[in-house]
């Protein structure tokens, strides 16, 4: 018997039996017989199904996707499935997925004798917890709640409702992974002065070249608030820098370059307090943004140009999750430090 004489019940189990979306949409464009068969009223469950393999939790995806102001953030949200939703959660699950490749190589980067792939528990703890993150970026980090207001009892036991939904070895997950995405913003997005001379070093270990590091703090700066001043940048580029991937190859290999027209010490961030802040400001941004950044703005200005469109309220107004972290595990009588000890020692989070 041919393949594509299967009966519509054994093609249908294999259908559901594919583990990725592109498995089934591969599948389905395998034959007639097989496109009849998934474009019939199984379609979006077989869908789901594998998005769910490939992408899961999807729940916490959905979340996402459907968060909006009008609806508390702790509210669990059900909605009907469709191909619009679906769309939505396979972007955003594909962020996701990319911190499968990241984690470890941040998680072991001291200890990289113990660097190691992870599991498919792992994974879907990974997915989950960033999900969860992304979803408290969404809520929390926003115009609604200023700097003003981010230290006031009612805003603080707002933003632990969402906190309270989840165990403490699953918040730890999600310390775990802010860890994590902290390192790729400090070292990578972000990098701070004595990083960029140390990479510029190692690049270039024959060279002698002085850095020039803050040198716009010898010109008046454009505006007079700090944030702007750690944001001033010597490489005047437009707001449409973000958007021409084509440039972003030659971008990072001019990054540790210097050229007439480009000073490698003009892309550090700051040292100590000043770079401090600046992390502090950019983990407001949700997992799904710091990747994209990762890929496509490996030069300060670009990072620059994406921050100026998040608008004022973005500006030294420093994230809170860790702050509420730290409330809600003191309600349950557990302490904040402990727990990140314990992270660091693999007792508990995403590879316990």
């Amino acid at each position: 018997m041919q393949f594509e004489d299967l009966a519509n019940e054994l093609v249908l189990h294999v259908f559901q039996s594919c583990t990725s979306v592109e498995d089934v949409l591969s599948l389905a464009a395998t034959c007639r017989h097989f496109r009849t068969v998934f474009g019939a009223s199984q379609r979006l469950p077989v869908l789901y199904k594998a998005a769910e393999a490939e992408y899961g939790p999807l729940t916490e995806a959905i979340q996402i996707a459907t968060h909006n102001s009008s609806q508390p953030a702790h509210i669990a949200r059900k909605v009907p499935l469709s191909l619009a939703l679906l769309k939505q959660v396979l972007k955003i699950g594909a962020a996701a997925k990319k911190w499968e490749d990241i984690y470890p190589s941040k998680k072991w980067k001291d200890t990289f004798e113990n660097r190691r792939l992870l599991t498919i528990e792992e994974r879907y703890r990974l997915r989950r917890a960033i999900y969860r993150l992304w979803l408290y970026s969404k809520a929390f980090h926003n115009a609604r709640y200023t700097r003003l207001t981010r230290t006031h009892k009612h805003v603080i036991l707002e933003r632990a409702e969402l906190l309270h939904n989840w165990t403490t070895p699953e918040l730890a997950e999600v310390e775990d992974v802010r860890v994590i995405i902290r390192d790729v913003l400090r070292n990578q997005i972000c990098p701070s002065n004595g990083t960029i001379q140390r990479k510029f070093r190692k690049r270039h270990p024959d060279s002698d070249q002085q850095l020039l590091f803050n040198i716009h703090l010898n010109y008046p700066p454009p505006v007079s608030s700090a944030f702007q001043q750690h944001y001033y940048t010597t490489h005047q580029i437009s707001s449409s820098a973000k958007f021409f991937p084509g440039n972003v190859n030659s971008a990072y290999s001019m990054k540790y370059t210097s050229t007439p027209h480009h000073e490698p010490g003009g892309e550090g961030w700051g040292d100590d307090i000043p770079h401090y802040y600046i992390i502090e400001d950019m983990a407001k941004l949700d997992p799904g943004q710091i990747i994209w950044l990762k890929e496509n703005a490996p030069l300060k200005g670009m990072v620059e140009c994406f921050v100026n469109e998040m608008g004022d309220s973005f500006k030294n107004n420093g994230e809170t999750f860790g702050q509420t972290l730290e409330w809600v595990l003191q309600e349950r009588g557990e302490d904040a430090e402990e727990m990140r000890n314990a992270i660091l020692e693999e007792e508990i989070g995403v590879t316990c």
